[in-house]
């Protein structure tokens, strides 16, 4: 199976190519941005079809972050990947940025359970715990700082950019998406189940101005 992976969670802007079939990334292009994530994406898209040799019809599924985190961001990748995979007739599948995080860690500390904490911003945290399989235990949430030190201080294997925030002795270091750990779950994750719609979490910062109309003709 040819997956082409996507990630646009953050300030960076991802595409790369895996051969599920041997478990090898055949290439990834991208880079930090920060911002115009629409305008690039597809660029990157093609520079990792291109390094890779193989063409965009050749791909077997899409699989994309669907969040939480920018809100812009995750609305362009998953935009791009039901699109993708309208044009290709194959499926699409949306991978959370705590799953791809989970995962990176469970692999380097094999047979822990670990609670993923990614920094929101505003004194704000994301988090969920997986088990020590890499399984999901409860849902995703979004707490202020001191609920999550309240609760999970004396969790044992926090990992991600809030784990300061959370532990005060560890972590802190901004969230690397490893694009081989998102097309392999990508890859292994039911179409039916998995379909790419964002996890945002919280509501997006603009918002309409209450009161305010348009008078039309």
């Amino acid at each position: 199976m040819l997956v082409l992976a996507i990630d646009t969670s953050g300030s960076g802007c991802f595409a790369a190519v895996y051969d599920g079939g041997t478990g090898e990334l055949l290439a990834c292009a991208g880079a930090e941005i920060g911002r115009g994530h629409a305008e690039r994406l597809m660029e990157f898209v093609d520079e990792a079809l291109s390094v890779s040799g193989r063409e965009l019809g050749e791909i077997d599924r899409i699989a994309v972050t669907i969040g939480p985190g920018s809100f812009t961001g995750i609305r362009v990748g998953v935009a791009a990947a039901r699109g993708l995979a309208l044009a290709l007739g194959k499926p699409a599948v949306g991978v959370t940025t705590l799953q791809v995080v989970a995962e990176s860690a469970r692999l380097k500390q094999a047979g822990q359970p670990v609670l993923v904490v990614l920094d929101a911003k505003r004194g704000e945290l994301y988090l969920q715990a997986f088990d020590a399989s890499g399984r999901p235990q409860g849902e995703a949430e979004i707490l202020a700082a001191e609920e999550a030190r309240r609760r999970f201080s004396d969790f044992a294997g926090i990992c991600g950019s809030g784990a300061l925030a959370v532990t005060g002795a560890a972590g802190g270091k901004p969230d690397e998406i490893d694009m081989a750990t998102l097309a392999r779950l990508g890859a292994a994750a039911d179409p039916a189940s998995a379909r790419p719609k964002p996890l945002y979490l919280r509501g997006p910062d603009a918002k309409p101005q209450a009161g305010f109309a348009v008078t039309r003709a």
